[in-house]
This record gives C-alpha cells, sequence and structure tokens, in this order.
C-alpha cells in the first residue's frame, strides 16, 4: 500500500513553481496525513460510544446508530462529486474547505443539544470528510518529488490503517472519561488548524481550474434515492415498517428514483456515476462480493460493542479497546497480502482471508454470557490477519478489470458501494438484532419453570418477576447475538467461494489503484 496512488480526483497541473522543501515539505505530508486520519477515524469512533449518546440524548439504541450511518451515506454521496470539485475549484482550495468543515461540523456534534442536530451535523460531517482520503493523497504525489513519494505513501498508508484501530479505542476512552461529545471535539483542532496551515502553504500548489459541469440531474436523483432508503430503514423498525404509509412512501420513492437514477446515469454524456462500469464481469462480481463482505463486516462490528455494553456490563473503554485489537494484525498482513497479489492467483488470497474470517465469525457465534475479556479479545485480535487478504486483492482486480482510461470511475463507484454497504448493513443488523432478541424472549418465556427458581423468585413479587424477566433478556439478547454472527459466517462463506468466479487476472495485478 505504500505506493498507492489514488485515481478519484483527476491528474491536474499546478499552476504554482514553488517547490517544497525540507521541513516544509514534511509538515505537509503529516497535515495531509493527519487529515487523513482524521476523516477515517470517524467512521468508527462512534461505534462504541452508541449507548451513551442514545441515552444522553434520550433515543434507543437502535436510532443511536444513525450517528453511523448518517455519515457513512453523506460521505458515500460526496465521494463521486470530489473529481468535480478538485478540476472547478482546485484541488488545494477543496481539500482545505473540505477539512475546515469537517472541523466546523465535529464542534457541531459535539455542541449537539439534541439528536435530531447530531444527526445533521453528521450528515455536514460526512459530506466534508468524503473528499479528504482521496485529495489528501492526490495532494501528497503533488507536493513531494518522485524519490520520495514512496515515504509519503507510506506515512499515508499508516494513517489508513491506523484509523479504525484508534476509532474505537479513542472513542471509548473518551467517551468514558470526557463525555460523548468528546469523541467529536477531538477533531476540531486538527481539522480546522491543519485546513487552514494547508491553504496558507500549498496556495503556490494549486492545481488549474476548468468550469467542468456537474450531473446535477444525477446528482439530484442519488441524493433522492439514497436518502429515502437510509430513511426508510432507520424509521422502519419504530413505524412497523410497511403498516405505515410513511415507509410505503419512503420504499417507492428510493425504488423509482434509484430505477431514473440508473436510466439518467446510463445515457448522460458526462454522469456523476459512471455505472458503466458495469459491464465488465470482473468488476460487477467483484463489487457484488465487496459489498456483501463490507456489509456482513460492519454488522458484526457495530453489533459486538452494542453486545459488550448493554449485555456484558463492559465500559465503552473496555468495548472500543477490544474492538481496536483487529487491527494489529492486519497492519501486520497488509504488505505480505500486498507483495502475495502481485506473485501468485489473487482468488486463492481471497478465499484464505475470507474464509479465515468465516472461520473466526462462526467461532464467535458461540458465546455466552459468562465470556471473560481475554476470551473475547482473542478472537477479535486473530480476524485482523485475514482482512488484508480479502479485501486488497479483490480491490486489486477490481481495478484491472477495467480500462486505465476509467480506473477512476471505477475508483469512485467502488468507494460508493462500500460506504453504502455499511450503512444499509448497519442499519438493517440494528433491526434484525432487535427483533431476533424479541422473538427469542417471546419463546423462551413460556419454558420457565418457576418452582425450579430460588424460593425468593417463587413468590411472584413484581421485583422477583422482573429479576427472572431480565435474566431472560440477557439470554434472549445473547443468542440474537449469536444467530447474527452465524449469519455473517454463512455470507463469509458464499464470499470465499463468489470469489472463484472472478476471472483470473492474465497478469500481476497492478496494486497502485488500491487505497
Amino acid at each position: 500500500m505504500s505506493g498507492a496512488t489514488n485515481p478519484d480526483a483527476p491528474a491536474l497541473t499546478s499552476t504554482g513553481n514553488v517547490q517544497l522543501q525540507g521541513l516544509t515539505l514534511w509538515m505537509c505530508g503529516i497535515l495531509l496525513a493527519l487529515a487523513n486520519f482524521v476523516a477515517i477515524l470517524d467512521t468508527s469512533i462512534a461505534n462504541v460510544s452508541v449507548p451513551n449518546i442514545a441515552g444522553a440524548l434520550g433515543v434507543s439504541t437502535s436510532q443511536g446508530t444513525w450517528v453511523i450511518t448518517s455519515y457513512a451515506v453523506a460521505e458515500a454521496i460526496a465521494v463521486p462529486l470530489t473529481g468535480w470539485l478538485a478540476a472547478r475549484f482546485g484541488t488545494v482550495r477543496t481539500f482545505s474547505v473540505a477539512l475546515i468543515g469537517f472541523g466546523i461540523s465535529s464542534l457541531m456534534c459535539g455542541l449537539s443539544p439534541n439528536f435530531h442536530i447530531l444527526v445533521f451535523a453528521r450528515i455536514i460531517q460526512g459530506f466534508c470528510g468524503g473528499p479528504l482520503m482521496p485529495l489528501s493523497q492526490t495532494l501528497l504525489l503533488t507536493i513531494f518529488p518522485k524519490k520520495l513519494q514512496p515515504a509519503a505513501m507510506a506515512i499515508w498508508a499508516i494513517t489508513t490503517l491506523l484509523g479504525p484501530i484508534a476509532g474505537p479505542v479513542l472513542g471509548g476512552t473518551l467517551c468514558d472519561n470526557l463525555g460523548w461529545g468528546s469523541i467529536f471535539l477531538v477533531n476540531v483542532p486538527i481539522a480546522i488548524g491543519a485546513g487552514f496551515l494547508v491553504w496558507r502553504v500549498l496556495f503556490s500548489q494549486e492545481t488549474k481550474t476548468v468550469k467542468a459541469r456537474v450531473d446535477t440531474v444525477g446528482l439530484g436523483l442519488l441524493v433522492l434515492w439514497v436518502g429515502a432508503l437510509q430513511i426508510m430503514l432507520d424509521l422502519g423498525k419504530d413505524r412497523d415498517w410497511f403498516a405505515s404509509p410513511l415507509i410505503v412512501g419512503l420504499a417507492i420513492t428510493a425504488l423509482l428514483g434509484f430505477i431514473a437514477f440508473v436510466i439518467w446515469e446510463l445515457t448522460d454524456s458526462n454522469p456523476i456515476v459512471d455505472l458503466r462500469i458495469f459491464r465488465y464481469r470482473g468488476f460487477t462480481l467483484a463489487m457484488v462480493c465487496l459489498a456483501l463482505m463490507i456489509g456482513s463486516f460492519f454488522a458484526i462490528n457495530v453489533i459486538a460493542p452494542l453486545w459488550m455494553q448493554t449485555n456484558l456490563g463492559w465500559t465503552a473503554t473496555s468495548a472500543g479497546n477490544a474492538t481496536g485489537l483487529i487491527g494489529i494484525l492486519a497492519i501486520v498482513a497488509a504488505p505480505i497480502a500486498s507483495q502475495l497479489t502481485a506473485k501468485v492467483d489473487p482468488r486463492r488470497l481471497i478465499f484464505f482471508g475470507v474464509m479465515w474470517l468465516a472461520l473466526i465469525t462462526f467461532m464467535r457465534s458461540h458465546a455466552d454470557t459468562g465470556m471473560s475479556y481475554s476470551e473475547i479479545a482473542i478472537w477479535i485480535f486473530l480476524a485482523g490477519a485475514g482482512m488484508p487478504f480479502f479485501f486488497m486483492p479483490l480491490i486489486a482486480i477490481s481495478m484491472g478489470a477495467v480500462k486505465p482510461e476509467e480506473t477512476a470511475s471505477a475508483s469512485g463507484l467502488q468507494n460508493f458501494i462500500r460506504s453504502m454497504a455499511g450503512a444499509v448493513a448497519t442499519s438493517f443488523v440494528t433491526t434484525a438484532w432487535s427483533n431476533a432478541s424479541n422473538a427469542t424472549h417471546t419463546k423462551l418465556a413460556p419454558l420457565i419453570d418457576l418452582s425450579n427458581l430460588p424460593a425468593a423468585l417463587q413468590n411472584g413479587s413484581a421485583s422477583a418477576l422482573a429479576s427472572v424477566d431480565q435474566l431472560l433478556q440477557t439470554q434472549s439478547v445473547m443468542i440474537a447475538t449469536n444467530q447474527i454472527f452465524m449469519g455473517a459466517a454463512i455470507v463469509f462463506v458464499f464470499c470465499a467461494f463468489l470469489a472463484w468466479t472472478l476471472p483470473k487476472p492474465s497478469g500481476p495485478v497492478d496494486l497502485s489503484s488500491v487505497h
């Protein structure tokens, strides 16, 4: 990954002639890497804080996950716009404004007085965060001379890998010690400060701008169907799904909006999302596999911290530390997977990586409420070894399946699918988890034999019955959690065998588009 280049933004010519050198160059490189870090950090920093946020703002845990999905959906919509924004307003200006906007919206999140304002602020944060990852890499490659680019990309790659690890760990620690708002406020000085410094120092490196046309109709339809779909998924459980006219209306809007979007994008000369890329069988199959894998991965990584805190009584810090362990072996395995992808059939690596995740997830589906921290943490730690072996070869194959001039469009579409899969899976799994828990509770209740309980619980008092019901609820949630993990393991196995349907690369796979 250290030698990766990012095709999401076009290669534009700088208008300045000033070459940065020495300390100024490396300080700019660190600032750009930090911007990438905070954007990736915020995709996972709220995962372990959902129970605290929901409790503090008076909403249910399932509603609390909107903090995760709103960011992911907004980020997904912003990604296809990155190339146009950079061409129209300049790479440095777009990046700096997005980073400062990210800081301001982070401040809004941290100071939100109610849940609705928090979700609104997270949407703005997602829109601002979308361009940061591709443009930070583009600017690094612009300001560093070729001989120093590998070192610059190594710094960028480290922040990319550390972000998902630091998110749960930092989020849990801050939430427990300083309150949930601090998980967002920590971004403010970094984002706003770095944004102004990048603007000031890199103004000489600004790229030429062109009055590029944006596909406003396509963008509008994209926002319409994605927004309707996500709101439907988020509100469905609370509104009794299709018994609610609102949910029915949202479903129809999402369906018709999606159909109109597909028709428009396939016929427009300059689509915001080039759906013609799906004509390549290798790319299409890879994206199906990616969506299922990312969806399942997000599902278990959202449910696990919730289960740890609501069912096992762990603090957000403990849940975050355990969740973050998955990244340790991922960092170790990443360079190995990168080297092997160019030497062996990538489909073998994908099969190995996904089956490893399936095995670990299957083992985690046999959890019980008496497990210790170490018994749970070891499986999360081991799961990290499989991640690079499925993700890096899969993305490399998908990018290798398209023509070189279509790489930018394919990369943008891949990032959109990745973000949307995570958002949809988060909404779906929280509903499925709650429904499975309630269904299990209903089935187990008639089986309780009060005669086998201690005498103190057999008197039928309200407190005694409440104690019994609490024990029943704890076991119901545990069973539901294991069912979610078992379902994810089955999806992983399916994806492992689906990988063999990918066309075998005719030669070494170019990893330059993996990021």
